[in-house]
């Protein structure tokens, strides 16, 4: 586990409280949703108590409700105006509040576990994968989607770029994301078994980047990192950064091109009736026969006596 603290947490729920009162942007987290449902609808499986962590807004829960293979859905969150866990029509919770990085569920209490575009504002995912393994029931499934290392890469270049030509140097203005290389390490260290990862990538067009800028406002994904500079950007910087932005990825007809990199996680708590790799020698079959080709003993040659 990390110690590092990267993320303002409590500056990333008022940010999402804002973007709610703004009237959020929902285009990405809604499209994650859609795709979360398409992917646990080809699990063979019914999970009858599953537990959506941190999702900013009710898309996954929209997306799953009449969907055969969830039960009770229970929501995690620091929803403004919840306190304490929220029944359902039966005295199930359906909502509860709590942080991403301090669950609340017992060990072996659930079927399921999802997260959409949450994950990736964690400041410990190592420790937060590990508690939703423990959360698990054996044979228990994660699927969950975060933010990759290429999102936003169009504007991490044009701010970073103004900054260093107008100001003298840049500062962290764009979180740093997952890079799928290492999450399906992380999978296995936090124990999950068949542990399997993937990426989608997302190019989306806006006006300029002042309005690709106000879409992040909506969604309540503006900087929230503790080392960011405290102080507003320049205007002169805000203008250059869109003048290279413009320069760099606009389309023919001047609309601008985004990048969102979604890295998506499954894995499933262990249990004995899981596949498992077979140990050194155990193989019932010789690998000569399947090929059809002659197995020569260590020392002989292919080519006859030599």
């Amino acid at each position: 586990m990390s110690d590092q603290i990267v993320f303002d947490r409590a500056l990333l729920r008022r940010r999402r409280a804002r973007a709610a009162a703004l009237g959020p942007a929902t285009f990405l987290i809604d499209r994650v949703a859609e795709d979360l449902a398409w992917r646990l609808s080809a699990v063979a499986r019914r999970f009858e108590i599953a537990v959506d962590v941190g999702t900013p807004t009710d898309a996954v829960r929209r997306a799953l409700r009449g969907n055969d293979n969830v039960g009770t859905l229970i929501a995690t969150g620091a929803a403004s105006g919840h306190a304490g866990a929220h029944p359902g029509a039966e005295g199930t919770p359906t909502q509860v509040v709590a942080d991403e990085e301090a669950l609340p569920f017992r060990d072996q209490t659930l079927d399921l576990v999802v997260s959409g575009l949450a994950l990736q504002f964690v400041n410990d995912l190592p420790g937060t994968l590990l508690q939703i393994r423990h959360a698990l029931k054996p044979d228990g499934l994660l699927l969950a989607a975060l933010a990759g290392g290429n999102t936003l890469t169009e504007l991490r270049q044009a701010l970073a770029a103004a900054e260093a030509e107008i100001e003298g140097g840049a500062s962290p203005r764009v979180a740093p994301f997952a890079d799928v290389r290492d999450m399906g390490a992380l999978l296995q260290w936090a124990g999950f078994a068949l542990p399997v990862t993937d990426v989608d990538r997302l190019a989306v067009r806006c006006d300029s980047a002042f309005a690709l800028m106000q879409d992040l406002r909506r969604m309540g994904a503006t900087n929230a990192l503790v080392e960011r500079r405290r102080v507003p950007l320049r205007r002169a910087t805000l203008l250059r950064a869109a003048e290279i932005y413009a320069g760099r990825f606009a389309d023919t007809d001047g609309r601008v091109r985004a990048t969102f990199e979604i890295v998506w996680l499954s894995g499933w708590a262990p249990h004995e009736s899981q596949q498992r790799p077979l140990r050194p020698g155990a193989a019932r079959a010789r690998l000569a026969d399947a090929l059809g080709v002659r197995e020569f003993s260590t020392g002989d040659k292919a080519g006859g006596a030599g």
